[in-house]
């Protein structure tokens, strides 16, 4: 048995697993104990603040081993799940080999953007296509010989569908609604005054905010709520819908029957999504199945680090996406 260590890091913090596997990594991995901590990762000149995340692992790590009665050179493998790592992991792939090597004895590092680990952690080691939708939305696919991905570009040049989406979309009809153009709705209007406050304050309030993203996305399941009875609300959530749909396209393998999982908060907007976007699959993608997620992104790091611990991992490197590092590369 060896132990590993599964990390997902967001916008929200820093959660971990430890985990252990056989050998020859028969049986996968069994999560022993998770911590977390709440502190949002900070981003700098070199991307994701390597030293941040350092001040947070390692306590963490050295915690949840000791509970584990095991040590730092106990610890075989470490995945490492990260938004935004693909754009600004830069310095995360600089640092932490060489600190994870020199602090735990850690010698089998992944690396790998946060949709790597919510692909994992949905279907595993299979070939398919994952959307992580939440307050973003980006696809990725592969059939185990390359990533394909798309959107996943923030919501000023995509993550079209996703949370920000949505309600950027909602918040629009709104104002059109309180200036009395065409496309308002006045049900969003009534709605956003209720949550924001009178229309002519919202630019104030948002535009502001270094979580813009995360307050438009506040909005969603208001215009989700509205969508039975509101033509505008229900117009938006279908080409949310479109729009996600369009992406699993985008990304799944061309060849051979294909499973989509979706995953992520945004999926709990419930059925005013879910109907149209399973529509819109079934026209887009005759010939794919759409399957429950197995996991979240933190079980996903951790089957990552534990098929990297029993030289099992078939999912494709990409020095972006899954960056691998392993004893043989020094």
């Amino acid at each position: 048995m060896s132990w590993v260590l599964g990390v997902d890091s967001g916008g929200s913090g820093l959660r971990f697993a430890l985990g252990s596997t056989a050998s020859d990594g028969s049986a996968g991995v069994t999560t022993v104990a998770t911590t977390a901590s709440t502190e949002p990762m900070r981003t700098g000149p070199s991307g994701i603040d390597a030293g941040q995340l350092l001040d947070r692992l390692l306590p963490a790590v050295d915690a949840l081993l000791v509970d584990a009665d095991a040590g730092p050179g106990d610890l075989s493998a470490v995945a490492i799940g990260a938004a935004g790592m693909a754009t600004l992991g830069d310095g995360l792939r600089a640092v932490l080999p060489a600190a994870l090597e020199r602090s735990l004895g850690v010698r089998r590092l992944a690396l790998a953007a946060d949709a790597v680990t919510a692909y994992a952690g949905a279907l595993g080691q299979r070939p398919g296509a994952v959307v992580a939708a939440g307050t973003g939305m980006i696809a990725l696919g592969t059939d185990l010989t390359r990533w394909q991905r798309a959107d996943g570009w923030g919501h000023l040049l995509g993550d079209c569908g996703g949370g920000a989406w949505i309600g950027r979309a909602g918040l629009e009809a709104a104002m059109r609604a309180y200036d009395g153009r065409r496309g308002g709705s006045p049900a969003l209007l009534s709605r956003m005054e209720a949550v924001f406050g009178p229309a002519p304050g919202l630019p104030g309030l948002l535009y502001p905010r270094t979580d813009r993203p995360a307050v438009l996305a506040s909005f969603a399941p208001e215009v989700a709520r509205c969508a039975a009875g509101d033509p505008i609300a229900e117009s938006i959530v279908s080409t949310a819908a479109r729009y996600i749909a369009e992406a699993a396209a985008a990304v799944c393998p061309p060849s051979g029957a294909c499973e989509v999982a979706l995953t992520g908060g945004l999926f709990g907007l419930g059925d005013p999504l879910l109907v149209p976007l399973r529509a819109e699959l079934a026209g887009q993608l005759p010939h794919a199945t759409t399957v429950s997620a197995a996991a979240d992104p933190l079980g996903g790091a951790l089957l990552i680090a534990g098929a990297l611990a029993t030289d099992a991992l078939r999912l494709p490197h990409d020095a972006r996406l899954l960056n691998v590092l392993t004893e043989q590369d020094g």
